[in-house]
């Protein structure tokens, strides 16, 4: 793992992390290796996507540790954890569950990234109105990320303040 709060990507991922995250992805169902491809891309709202050169020595790592098994269907191979895959995962669930829940997290702060630059390049809003916006954007998912029921709270007020906004 990195440092701080966030895990390395790109080549930088160890790859007994890259094992961990692609077998519990095969525990979820079986899967090939483009699809562990896609499935941590859309995690990571495209910040990480493993190249086929990491992921399919990963996988035959894991087929040859006897993690998981490969089933040939047509020219490609379908994936799925094996008893000792389940054990060698239970046995390292703490750890991947971490990774699982920094890859969501990084997710979700490229996503609001991502909405916060689409609405900031409106030229037609004034400086000043657009530094109140971008101010009260980022103490609303402050406050979701810390406690995701505020939502709602933060929804109605929004709504009465863009009614009083209409009325004047």
């Amino acid at each position: 793992m990195g440092g701080g709060d966030m895990p390395r990507f790109g080549r930088m991922i160890s790859s007994a992390d890259l094992q961990l995250i692609a077998l519990a992805l095969i525990a979820e169902q079986p899967r090939h290796g483009y699809e562990i491809i896609k499935v941590l891309e859309e995690k990571t709202e495209g910040i990480y996507s493993p190249s086929p050169g990491m992921i399919y020595p990963t996988l035959t790592y894991l087929e040859e540790a006897d993690y998981v098994s490969a089933q040939a269907e047509g020219a490609k191979k379908s994936y799925t954890i094996t008893e000792s895959g389940r054990a060698h995962l239970a046995k390292n669930r703490e750890h991947v569950d971490a990774l699982l829940e920094q890859l969501a997290a990084v997710g979700k702060k490229a996503a609001r990234l991502r909405r916060h630059f689409e609405r900031t390049d409106d030229q037609s809003v004034p400086p000043l109105v657009k530094a109140a916006l971008d101010n009260l954007r980022d103490i609303a998912a402050q406050q979701i990320d810390r406690d995701p029921s505020a939502e709602t709270r933060i929804v109605e007020m929004l709504a009465r303040l863009a009614d009083e906004l209409r009325k004047a």
